[in-house]
């Protein structure tokens, strides 16, 4: 049964909401004014156990009460006569007591006040009125219900040991009152007033610090004699730990004064020994600047700015606050590498073996690097690229720029603007703040110690905006070739050389980036790798690295190319490696576990093996699966995480022309719906439609998967084949995957992402891709050997990708008799499979 709420039942009310005064002068103030009434005390109460407090008679109290049934405890006796049981539980911990929980002495208590506040709290002041025993519990819930025994408090008048014994914790307690800061004067005149030892005791014994079983031994029913005497040795123990800590807190002053005393000496010391010319630490230190400064090599402005803060150094005192703002100015200058420069490799087939050692493929990309290298061999003082790696997850844009730095020989720095939201992340704060430091630029150069370090900044496409400044535009400086040979930090307030940087940005979308800043940078693609691309990472990267990773060998497993085949199409989809890696770990530590626990051969890692490891396949090529009925058509589109395969399904019903889009699809993707039901509406007679079907139907429009937002123009061509092939009764050819912007005058425009989309199409296992004509200059940059198996097929209208989509590649697959079937089909040779 709960006893209190979470914040404890018994906690002495200290909330702003009742603002409840000190519980020292609340008690004092009560105990002067209180008047003592006859209270008639039945034999069986209602029992409220308490933590953290124990209550005594003539005791007033405020208690917060938050548990369900403790609140209807206090709700029942308010209707009558507001009597309950007060006891203390054992052990403060336990959140509900149970019958054993607490003690069997408390006290007999009267609700005087009890307040409702919004969070369902009861804040309450009690008071005590008799000490009882509970004799036996005679109900447990919703609350506990007890049997009680009243406790009489008696006592003989006139026995001396009793009133030297009530004297003597008089006196002790005034001591100790006298000890306590700000002791409430009410508390003092309380004391002085009463004179029952009973009431006394119990006053000083709610106001000391005792362990609860001492407070919880003054209400059980023993003799008054030995109450005071086990108040009076907790009062002197009380007592002399005040002033013991007086003790202590009168040293520490002194020694406070004393250090005191110590600094204005020495202050006196430092001023005769500049007039002997006694040379002290703060000289030494101005010297090692001044030594530091010339060693620096620092351009002009910069040298005069150190120059003059040094001056300023010398004049200040070394305890002063400013002093130490200036020295750790004048270190960050001198640690700055102003013309310290690692010797660059111009070996460009040096370079051309490690970059072709550390990555597979991304040959435009090392082609660029190796450019650098020969025109940086040709022209010493040429500027360092601004570079920005564009791909998917997984690609290798941050390891690239790692075997770029090991390729030039030059330090490399990695900086991650994700989540980045302050522009003083890039420029610094200036020395007027408590605690200023340079922009992660800066800190990050100095950390490298070298002016041409290879920088990289990862993660561009991640920068946010808020009050506190715009990043991306603290950043046009930095990557601007012509600006950035005189970048100023905030902090060191003179301009530092980045020129001799080279700077590579990376991100996976290139739009949310400022056009600004991605003006700044010539922007290189990294698109998905394909099938081919992976299985030779795998073997030359991957596989290896996991071995060092998992402490294996060749000798311990080998992975066939077949198993590696089935991990890439049949446990991952994407566009890098990242997952892919992972699997052949996962698989590794089972191998590894093997090895552990004393298995002996070489393990052979085949597609079985990989099923028996890992588990069924997690994916599989659905294309040819789900077109299999008219209104079912595959478009491309392009992500994050490279190009994917969408399937846009359509179905008509009987209706009044209503158009239904679901799948989470964004505004610009439902305009494009719009437009292709317009204009097949506009061209029903020429497809072989009846010019009034939307009249009497209803068409539902989905993409699925539901649980992903979609949007963008490029799904048009899909969709208008989709909804052709629904009101055909036409199924389109499984084969085929398409994308293109739609107008209404059934042009079909240009869209972007054309690389990953078709790498995407060609792990679907697809035969045709269907692209808009302006696309085709797109393709000049693929592999063949990535696109080897695809028949590319260009639309320039929407005429032309209808035709191409359906199952006989003629344009009488969609040629229906009008109205009353006696218009033939109009005569049309076979098409070709392939344009050119």
């Amino acid at each position: 049964m709960p006893d209190d709420n979470e914040k404890n039942d018994d906690e002495i009310a200290q909330d702003e909401e009742v603002q409840i005064e000190s519980d020292a002068a609340e008690l004092a103030k009560a105990l002067l004014t209180q008047q003592q009434e006859k209270v008639h005390i039945p034999d069986t109460l209602p029992v409220l156990p308490v933590r953290k407090m124990t209550l005594y008679p003539e005791m007033i109290a405020p208690i917060v009460v938050g548990r369900e049934g403790s609140k209807k405890l206090i709700d029942d006796v308010l209707l009558e006569k507001k009597i309950i049981g007060v006891v203390a539980a054992r052990n403060d911990d336990v959140a509900e007591p149970g019958e054993g929980d607490f003690y069997p002495n408390g006290t007999v208590a009267k609700i005087i006040r009890m307040l409702k506040f919004p969070d369902g709290n009861y804040r309450l002041f009690i008071q005590g009125l008799k000490r009882f025993h509970i004799e036996e519990i005679t109900g447990k819930e919703p609350y506990f219900v007890a049997r009680i025994r009243l406790l009489e408090d008696t006592f003989d008048a006139e026995d001396i040991q009793i009133q030297a014994l009530t004297r003597n914790i008089t006196n002790l307690f005034q001591r100790i009152a006298n000890l306590i800061p700000n002791f409430p004067e009410e508390m003092r005149v309380a004391l002085a007033n009463i004179t029952q030892p009973y009431s006394l005791a119990y006053i000083i014994a709610a106001n000391t610090n005792m362990p609860k079983e001492q407070k919880q031994k003054l209400l059980e029913d023993i003799p008054l004699k030995e109450k005071l005497e086990m108040l009076t040795v907790a009062l002197n123990k009380e007592l002399e730990v005040l002033e013991i800590g007086s003790k202590i807190q009168e040293q520490v002053e002194s020694e406070v004064s004393k250090k005191s005393r110590e600094m204005y000496l020495r202050q006196q010391l430092k001023a005769i020994q500049q007039e002997l010319g006694v040379g002290d630490e703060h000289a030494l230190e101005v010297k090692e600047f001044a030594e530091r400064i010339e060693k620096a090599k620092m351009p002009a402005e910069a040298l005069k700015e150190a120059n003059a803060q040094l001056e300023r150094l010398k004049q200040m005192q070394v305890g002063s606050a400013e002093y130490t703002v200036v020295r750790t100015f004048l270190d960050w200058m001198c640690s700055m590498p102003w013309s310290k420069s690692t010797q660059d490799n111009l070996d460009v087939k040096n370079a051309k073996k490690i970059l072709d050692h550390d990555h597979y493929g991304l040959d435009e990309v090392k082609d660029r690097v190796l450019e650098y290298l020969a025109v940086r061999k040709l022209k010493e003082d040429m500027h360092g690229p601004i570079l920005c790696f564009v791909g998917p997850p997984g690609t290798g844009k941050t390891s690239l720029g790692m075997s770029i730095a090991r390729a030039l020989g030059r330090k490399f720095i990695r900086m991650s603007l994700g989540g980045v939201r302050d522009e003083a992340e890039i420029r610094g704060h200036r020395r007027t703040y408590i605690g200023a430091l340079p922009g992660r630029i800066i800190q990050a150069i100095r950390k490298a110690g070298s002016n041409n370090p290879v920088f990289m900044l990862d993660e561009v496409d991640k920068l946010g905006v808020d009050y506190r400044g715009d990043p991306s535009a603290a950043l046009l400086e930095v990557l601007d070739p012509e600006q950035n040979h005189t970048f100023t930090d905030h902090y060191l307030e003179v301009p530092f050389d980045l020129t001799k940087v080279m700077f590579i940005t990376t991100a996976n979308l290139l739009d949310p980036v400022p056009p600004p800043l991605r003006d700044r940078m010539e922007v290189l693609s990294l698109p998905g790798y394909t099938h081919d691309e992976k299985l030779h990472i795998a073997k030359k990267h991957l596989i290896p690295q996991e071995y060092e990773e998992h402490g294996l060998t060749g000798d311990n497993l080998e992975f066939t190319d077949d198993a590696i085949s089935t991990l890439i199409s049949g446990y991952t989809r994407e566009a890098g490696v990242r997952n892919l890696r992972r699997e052949i770990a996962n698989v590794m530590r089972k191998v590894a576990r093997g090895v552990a626990e004393g298995k002996k051969g070489k393990a052979k890692i085949t597609t079985k093996k990989v099923e028996e490891i890992l588990g069924p396949q997690k994916f599989y090529s659905e294309v040819a699966e789900r077109i299999t009925e008219p209104g079912v058509a595959t478009g491309l589109v392009w992500t994050s995480n490279g190009g994917e395969i969408i399937f846009v399904e359509s179905i008509k019903m009987k209706g009044r022309g209503n158009l239904t889009l679901t799948g989470q699809l964004g505004s610009v993707l439902q305009e494009s719906a719009r437009a292709s039901l317009s204009y097949i509406r506009s061209h029903a007679a020429e497809l072989g439609i009846e010019e009034t079907f939307f009249d009497n139907i209803d068409i539902h429009v989905h993409i699925p998967a539901g649980a992903i937002q979609k949007d963008g123009p490029s799904a048009g061509v899909t969709l208008t084949v989709s909804l052709i092939s629904l009101l055909t009764d036409k199924p389109v050819r499984s084969d085929v995957a398409m994308t293109g912007e739609i107008t209404l005058r059934g042009k079909v425009l240009p869209v972007g992402g054309i690389k990953e989309k078709v790498l995407a199409a060609a792990r679907a296992g697809l035969k045709t891709v269907i692209l808009p004509g302006h696309n085709k200059k797109d393709l000049h940059d693929l592999n063949p050997d990535a696109v080897k198996g695809l028949n590319f097929e260009f639309a320039r209208t929407i005429d032309d990708a209808v035709k191409l989509a359906f199952a006989d590649g003629t344009a009488k697959a969609v040629k229906k008799k009008k109205s009353g079937g006696k218009q033939p089909a109009k005569k049309n040779g076979p098409r070709a499979a392939k344009r050119k």
